[in-house]
């Protein structure tokens, strides 16, 4: 089995650590984060160093996932995920077995689809996204790269939700319409 490492270790790190460990692809390696002390753990994973050590690890480890949450600014998911690129990573889509992602779907890479999400036909989702728990994506709408679409969010067909979203739970658009910035949880974009 593949070696993953998570950057970021905080709250949202625990959501990925359960869809990686659903998902059965990757086993976790460790997990890179400035805030948490190394040698502190995670859900029993255990924090190995800090965004300064992604460079050295890269030279170990192929698979690296920004485990960082998104909320007012997508700024710290998007220097993690060049800092991870630059460093060598490939960051790959993790899916959760829990969830339904059409065949006719684009998702691309660095991207995580949570528990209970469903992604319809000719839906497009961009690189560095979380696609969080419950929420639906309709057909023929676009994500863009580095947006977090909240829990039990409501994209529908054809939306287009801008680069950098953070697109609030149980946020609901009209049909063809566009998002972007911050959208606030229960909004409803006509």
């Amino acid at each position: 089995m593949e070696k993953i490492i998570l950057i970021g270790g905080g709250g949202h790190c625990k959501s990925c650590i359960d869809v990686i460990e659903q998902e059965g692809r990757f086993q976790i390696a460790g997990i890179i984060d400035k805030a948490q002390p190394i040698g502190t753990k995670v859900l029993g994973y255990e924090v190995i160093g800090s965004d300064d050590d992604l460079s050295e690890f890269a030279q170990t480890y192929r698979f690296a996932l920004i485990a960082v949450g998104q909320i007012r600014s997508s700024d710290v998911r998007v220097r993690l995920f060049e800092l991870a690129k630059n460093a060598g990573f490939e960051l790959p889509i993790v899916i959760s077995p829990r969830a339904y992602v059409s065949k006719h779907a684009q998702v691309k890479e660095g991207t995580i689809i949570m528990h209970d999400v469903l992604v319809n036909a000719d839906a497009n989702i961009g690189k560095n996204c979380i696609i969080n728990s419950k929420a639906l994506v309709e057909h023929d709408a676009i994500v863009e790269d580095n947006c977090h679409i909240s829990t039990g969010a409501i994209i529908n067909g054809g939306t287009v939700v801008r680069s950098n979203t953070f697109y609030g739970s149980n946020a609901t658009s009209k049909e063809y319409v566009e998002a972007s910035g911050f959208v606030k949880a229960g909004s409803v974009l006509k």
